[in-house]
């Protein structure tokens, strides 16, 4: 394409049109399939960049997706044929850490765990923790409004993010939000690109919200269950309780025996499911022993209290853990945390009834359930694995649940999309996009 020598003269050797080097930046870690060749690869440096590349491809009705560090589940960073891929990872630093208001300001490049200890070491924390923290973005985690572990006592991305820059369709540069905690001028667009999964606009910068760390020991607790539906009567009675966790987390039996044979850390398989969690504060201690003990009252037949953080790091492992043993097509649902017991027993059911596997691992203190299929590598397999997920998440919405709690739709999960939210609904989202994206080049059909 003669055009692409605009973007050669920008970028230079940043523009790759070898289709081996594109390769690993046109794929994400979900079961999305690639379709086609990227027509071309720019690796991003600053907001400039993302506006030169974003006003060619608009130019030229270029279909575009954003790469970060590629550990998306649901196929949003997928290439396009003969589209452009916008690399941000060189975009990777903390451009500054502002301790007494509480602030970080970052490019969308950088690890999430990699800001988190850049903030420790000023007595602060960014809350967002997902599993995949040590190899996840920021851009990453605002583009999906990612969970993870401390979702229970502190909320998922947006919860987190004060004001965003942000790359339109067409190249222009918005800045949404404000550094004050109130501020109500205007629509909340901030709020608007948070979860947007990279269907609006390109983030290039945020500003987010810190804490400070907890004082004191943190404590560990686990608690092992003979059945899945007492951990989740368990996990009702202790976030309807006085004594609340900063993270509270559930494996099943299938998912605890696959994780210690991937990584022996000395997990004693129950019959049923475990729950394992975290207390922060001077009373760390004391509120762990009363989550226990609630445990106990609730059905747990083993329970105990650590100062290590192993049984939390075993769990991290779950997902290439189960992948290692073939458990690979999973979903990523929410139900209202009184619902975990029933969820629980449905899955259950389900699993019986298809004659494969199921494995669930969840943030059972939000009531977010990760449940994966056991799936042959053969076309047969995978389809049977993928309705085995559907009839989990129409048990999930049955409940009062949705489709996605923190991974997103991307290309895996957009069939779903009418099952969950109305004809209005839909056409409101979809006129959004067409205004701000009226050419449909950026992550088109995906998402909404």
């Amino acid at each position: 394409m003669e055009s692409l020598q605009q973007l050669q003269r920008v970028f230079g050797e940043r523009l790759v049109r070898d289709p081996d080097l594109i390769a690993p930046y046109a794929i994400d870690t979900s079961r999305a399939v690639p379709r086609g060749t990227p027509l071309a690869l720019v690796f991003a440096e600053s907001t400039d960049d993302v506006s030169a590349a974003l006003a060619w491809a608009h130019e030229q009705r270029v279909p575009v997706s954003v790469r970060g560090a590629g550990t998306g589940l649901t196929g949003g960073a997928m290439a396009y044929d003969g589209g452009l891929v916008v690399s941000l990872e060189r975009m990777n630093r903390i451009l500054g850490i502002d301790a007494p208001n509480r602030l970080a300001v970052v490019q969308p490049g950088v690890i999430t765990a990699e800001l988190d200890a850049a903030c420790r070491e000023q007595g602060l924390f960014f809350p967002p923790d997902p599993a995949s923290a040590r190899t996840c973005t920021v851009g990453g985690n605002i583009a999906t409004n990612a969970g993870g572990l401390r979702c229970v006592s502190h909320g998922v991305t947006t919860d987190s993010v004060a004001a965003l820059e942000v790359v339109l369709a067409d190249g222009r540069v918005l800045r949404a939000g404000a550094l004050t905690r109130k501020n109500v001028v205007g629509y909340d667009l901030k709020s608007l690109f948070v979860g947007s999964e990279g269907t609006l606009g390109v983030i290039t910068e945020a500003t987010v919200r810190l804490k400070p760390v907890p004082p004191g020991m943190p404590r560990t607790f686990r608690a092992s269950f003979d059945t899945l539906e007492e951990a989740g009567r368990a996990v009702t009675a202790i976030v309807g309780g006085a004594v609340q966790p900063e993270v509270l987390e559930l494996m099943d039996a299938l998912s605890v025996e696959i994780i210690e044979s991937f990584h022996p850390s000395g997990l004693t398989v129950p019959r049923g499911a475990m729950l394992v969690g975290q207390t922060v504060g001077l009373d760390a201690a004391e509120k762990a022993d009363a989550i226990t003990a609630l445990c106990v009252e609730h059905g747990a037949t083993d329970a105990g209290v650590s100062e290590s953080d192993a049984l939390l790091e075993a769990r991290r492992l779950s997902n290439p853990a189960l992948n290692a043993r073939g458990l690979k097509i999973s979903c990523d649902v929410g139900v209202p945390v009184a619902a975990l017991a029933e969820v629980f027993h449905g899955i259950a059911e389900i699993s019986e009834r298809h004659g494969r596997r199921v494995s669930t691992v969840a943030h059972a203190g939000d009531g977010n359930l990760h449940s994966t299929v056991e799936a042959p590598d053969t076309a047969e397999g995978i389809a049977l694995a993928d309705r085995v997920i559907d009839d989990i998440t129409r048990l999930a919405l049955s409940l009062g649940g949705t489709i996605s709690g923190e991974h997103g739709i991307g290309s895996v999960k957009r069939h779903e999309l009418p099952w969950q939210l109305e004809p209005v609904a839909l056409d409101v989202q979809r006129a959004i996009k067409a205004a701000l994206d009226p050419r449909g080049i950026l992550t088109p059909d995906r998402a909404i």
